[in-house]
């Protein structure tokens, strides 16, 4: 590049350099896809006053549920892409919903560049008492000699408690029965009452009902062990190599995000979670802290893309 051009690039570069150095200088928005008050809701408020602090501006969390999270989602997809309105996506929002909605107006693994994931919520297997397994292996071998017969729930078809069995039937080669519930609270009650035999949550809906004796956790899908449930082993420990079973929520942004604000977004979310009392109010919740580089979410979300769809399509689960 000659003199001349090289000059001209600079000077084209100079407003993003400006934009960059200057951000933020209003109040941020970050869209919740769900109803307030869910973990990634939770999650992201314990980390609110550290990072108004760093950013110097207001940081407002806005709930907008509805359609499995695609109308707040597709909401920040049309925003402009300034870094003053971002997406507190799930896994459903980045790497599910393509493959289940018809018609779905936007393509969020185009529409959206991730930042960082905030928390993992690994999933607990949770089974009724009367479930004559103790652990995974003797789940999964009683599934085998009763195939057709042996119930699971779910909040929703198509959630990751869903998913994340129908993964774990195709890889142990069972065959259970899907009950999706209206959401979480009727899906968990089923499970106490007997009505299914096993239900994928977080630890923070089943922790009464496992100290009243009214659940057992069999297995948890973290790569490490819960530390409020230190007896119960990981699936990789139960003999499933490389597997993982949870949720996760994590930040994104409209698609032409310069990449020093989707960079510093990141920076700033890991330091927050570093702090320790962020780390051990999201251990008490069975959250694991996230704070992975953009380069390394965007690796995760498209892995996690390419399963799911396959999972989807094996399984022949209809679109909405």
């Amino acid at each position: 590049m000659n003199r001349p051009l090289r000059a001209l690039a600079a000077l084209l570069l100079l407003p993003c350099f400006a934009a960059a150095q200057s951000y933020p200088d209003k109040p941020i928005r970050v869209i919740y896809p769900y109803a307030a008050a869910g973990t990634g809701d939770i999650a992201m408020r314990l980390l609110l006053p550290a990072l108004e602090k760093r950013f110097g501006q207001r940081i407002l969390i806005e709930a907008k549920p509805g359609a499995g999270g695609n109308i707040g989602a597709q909401q920040v997809a049309a925003a402009a892409p300034d870094g003053y309105t971002l997406l507190l996506a799930a896994t459903n929002n980045q790497t599910i919903n393509q493959y289940l909605f018809t018609n779905m107006p936007f393509d969020p693994l185009k529409v959206f560049v991730p930042i960082t994931m905030l928390v993992e919520v690994p999933s607990v297997f949770y089974v009724n008492p009367a479930v004559p397994a103790k652990s995974i292996k003797e789940f999964v071998a009683w599934a085998k000699q009763n195939p057709g017969k042996v119930n699971y729930a779910s909040p929703a078809v198509g959630t990751t408690p869903h998913l994340n069995v129908e993964l774990l039937a195709q890889t142990a080669g069972i065959e259970l029965v899907h009950v999706a519930y209206k959401g979480l609270p009727a899906a968990m009650a089923a499970t106490v009452a007997g009505d299914v035999q096993l239900y994928l949550a977080g630890l923070g809906p089943g922790k009464p009902q496992l100290a009243a004796g009214k659940l057992r956790a069999i297995a948890v899908g973290s790569a490490k062990r819960l530390p409020p449930l230190p007896e119960v082993p990981t699936l990789e420990e139960s003999g499933y190599k490389g597997m993982r079973a949870s949720n996760w929520f994590g930040l994104a942004a409209p698609a032409g995000t310069g990449a020093a604000i989707v960079k510093r977004w990141a920076d700033e979310i890991r330091m927050a979670l570093a702090a320790p009392e962020v780390s051990k109010r999201l251990a008490e919740l069975g959250l694991v802290p996230g704070g992975n580089t953009p380069e390394e979410f965007a690796r995760q979300v498209d892995e996690e893309a390419k399963l799911w769809e396959r999972v989807i399509r094996t399984a022949g689960i209809k679109p909405q």
